[in-house]
């Protein structure tokens, strides 16, 4: 198995572009596959692996509109950008009856608006984004998204925020009781208003070391994914996920069939692979996250049910997914993100 980063990319697609069987290139999210389970696929199918990573749905969508297209053959969005990259003809269809363990899907995820029917992908893993406190510096209420976009003075400069634009927007909305995709220019100003507010409150962008910083003491505030949060309490207990009264971000991340994959049939069996219970408990137990398969129970983790992370209090807001708007609103958003990173 090979693993690459960004850096040796180029080199590496030179070296690979002619596709060959046997082989199945993955474009996948950081520290988010078990090296173990690859290993697992190499050995009883033959086939060579290569994995790329990305940070975040937009830039993995950016990367592969650039020239990826043609070079990976599976790639895990988030379900809003699934929805997303089938709008734009990016994903292929999965005939009937080419997966063999289709049928262990869950109901709950057999059938998602953002992928009726599973045409283009398979459920990979479920969770939240919402945002870890090291509860030694802070002792304040945490539950509240103004640590975030208000915070108090004592954590001035000790936030660092997802470098993931649809998860940012998506809270700030909810922080502002505003809807998704919003229209309304006074609203859209005051949100963007209050983003470059807040913005002089942050010490950083950044989503790979989303849960080093907050090891390290770097911040005290961060957001951050429910299982990378579940991972950093393991190392130091004072890290505390929080459920804001306000809303928090869902998400179900997919692996999906990528239009001219270069060894269209790695990706079956892959896919097929990761819909054995026992395969994707695997991945479950490595990254702390739920999944979309059944029969999968005896092969998890115990703890997994009873994480704090994975349990919202009664006094959480509602769980959203992040909404897809048109494009003429989409163009406002990023603008305000574009601002905002400036």
């Amino acid at each position: 198995m090979k693993l690459l980063t960004s850096s040796a990319m180029a080199l590496a697609l030179l070296a690979n572009s002619a596709a060959a069987e046997g082989e199945l290139v993955i474009y996948h999210w950081f520290e988010y596959m078990p090296a173990e389970l690859l290993e697992k696929f190499e050995a009883e199918t033959g086939i060579k692996v290569t994995m790329d990573t990305y940070d975040s749905n937009e830039a993995m969508l950016a990367s592969l509109k650039a020239g990826g297209m043609g070079t990976y053959d599976v790639a895990v969005p988030g379900d809003y950008m699934v929805q997303i990259m089938a709008g734009e003809g990016l994903l292929d269809t999965i005939a009937d009856g080419e997966l063999t363990n289709k049928g262990n899907i869950a109901s709950a995820w057999a059938d998602p608006s953002f992928d009726p029917g599973r045409k283009h992908s398979i459920p990979y893993q479920w969770g939240s984004t919402s945002f870890s406190v090291n509860t030694e510096d802070y002792d304040g209420e945490i539950n509240t998204t103004d640590l975030l976009f208000n915070p108090p003075e004592e954590l001035s400069g000790k936030i660092n925020m997802l470098d993931s634009q649809g998860e940012v927007m998506a809270l700030a909305a909810l922080h502002m009781g505003f809807p998704q995709c919003d229209t309304d220019r006074d609203r859209l100003s005051a949100l963007n208003d209050m983003l470059q507010n807040a913005k002089t409150h942050w010490a950083s962008f950044n989503s790979d070391t989303a849960k080093e910083v907050l090891l390290s003491g770097d911040v005290s505030v961060g957001m951050i994914y429910d299982g990378f949060s579940a991972k950093a309490r393991e190392e130091r207990a004072s890290i505390t996920y929080a459920f804001p009264t306000q809303g928090y971000v869902v998400w179900m991340d997919n692996v999906v069939l990528l239009k001219d994959a270069p060894n269209r049939d790695s990706a079956i069996k892959f896919m097929d692979f990761l819909l054995e219970p026992e395969n994707i408990a695997a991945v479950s137990n490595y990254a702390r996250y739920g999944l979309g398969v059944t029969g999968a129970e005896e092969f998890l983790d115990p703890d997994l049910a009873t994480l704090p992370e994975a349990n919202p209090p009664e006094t959480a807001g509602a769980g959203a997914f992040i909404a897809v708007c048109d494009q003429a609103t989409q163009a406002v958003y990023d603008q305000i993100w574009t601002n905002l990173k400036n």
